[in-house]
């Protein structure tokens, strides 16, 4: 059962005050808000509300500091490090982004890395909103570990997402390239696990290292790599970059993004700002408008990146249709 819609304005004052009422500064629950709106809007309904009764609760329980301040260290002409203090990732980010796209402005390309973070939400729009500045942005951020070695049954890394932001015209994004190392995101799983619906084949294993369609018996054990070892040396290759790079702590020592269990996980995230202008002048537009019409010209092909914008023309109009049972469970978290 589904109540009446909520708009996208109501979907963001919704989940602010779930928040706060959690125990959230109003800073940081306006960001992470903004960022479950998007997710909302974009059709990525496993990264939106159905996450704020956990972040709420993560709040509650310790495993984030919903009023911690970022601490923003300028290392050099062109990095930055933030420490969350085992804050919201969105609020770190946010809290270092004017530098960071000033730094690549001035030198051309610029970085910065995130310690002591939390979840940071669909990674591929913090990549957009690079792309929205014009710039090419790189976004890589490590998580819990759930996925084994080729050959191994212990979870080494996590799903572990890395996005692309390619600049368009009219400050847009043409190209928005979000994927993990993992052949599904967690959070689809455990929102399957939620509803009690199957898993597709080839998405996980359970905890004997066995394929899988049990939701619940996939969270036991491990999730699939995406192209089998290949998948895997991305997921290294992210945990090399958010976790490794920033001093984050390490997937496989972290505490779970799901459940109370175990303190802040305290993971990473990397990005990375390119003007485009700096290396190729013109020649970068002219070579990603030909990719595109290579694409976009073949019948049944799809720019990666369009799905969502279509989303996003939809539910604009038609709002968000909440489930009474989550609606429930973020209202718990209001304060009168």
């Amino acid at each position: 059962m589904f109540s009446e819609n909520y708009s996208l304005q109501q979907v963001f004052e919704l989940s602010q005050n779930a928040l706060i009422g959690a125990g959230t500064s109003k800073e940081s629950a306006a960001a992470v808000a903004r960022s479950t709106q998007l997710a909302e809007r974009d059709g990525i309904r496993s990264h939106g509300l159905m996450y704020v009764p956990i972040y709420a609760e993560h709040v509650v329980c310790g495993k984030v500091d919903g009023n911690a301040i970022p601490e923003v260290q300028h290392t050099r002409a062109s990095a930055l490090h933030v420490n969350a203090n085992s804050g919201f990732a969105h609020s770190a980010i946010d809290a270092a982004w004017p530098q960071l796209l000033q730094a690549a402005r001035d030198t051309g390309i610029a970085a910065m890395t995130i310690y002591n973070s939390y979840n940071c939400g669909v990674l591929g729009h913090h990549a957009e909103r690079f792309a929205e500045a014009g710039f090419l942005g790189l976004c890589f951020t490590n998580a819990p570990a759930s996925i084994a070695p080729t050959g191994g049954t212990t979870p080494v890394v996590g799903t572990n997402p890395f996005a692309v932001g390619v600049p368009g015209n009219a400050n847009e994004a043409c190209i928005v390239i979000d994927q993990s190392a993992s052949a599904i995101a967690k959070s689809e799983i455990m929102l399957r696990a939620r509803t009690g619906e199957a898993i597709e084949s080839g998405w996980a294993f359970d905890a004997n290292g066995q394929p899988t369609t049990n939701a619940e018996e996939a969270l036991k054990g491990s999730m699939a790599p995406a192209g089998g070892y290949k998948g895997f040396g991305i997921g290294l290759m992210v945990e090399l970059l958010a976790a490794c790079l920033s001093g984050a702590v390490l997937g496989k020592d972290a505490s779970p993004f799901s459940g109370t269990k175990g303190g802040p996980p305290n993971t990473g995230q990397c990005f990375i700002a390119i003007d485009p202008v700096a290396f190729g002048g013109s020649g970068f537009d002219q070579n990603v408008s030909a990719l595109i019409d290579a694409i976009a010209t073949q019948s049944g092909a799809r720019i990666p990146g369009s799905r969502r914008k279509a989303n996003r023309e939809r539910i604009e109009k038609e709002g968000v249709q909440i489930d009474a049972d989550l609606l429930a469970r973020i209202n718990a978290h209001i304060k009168a």
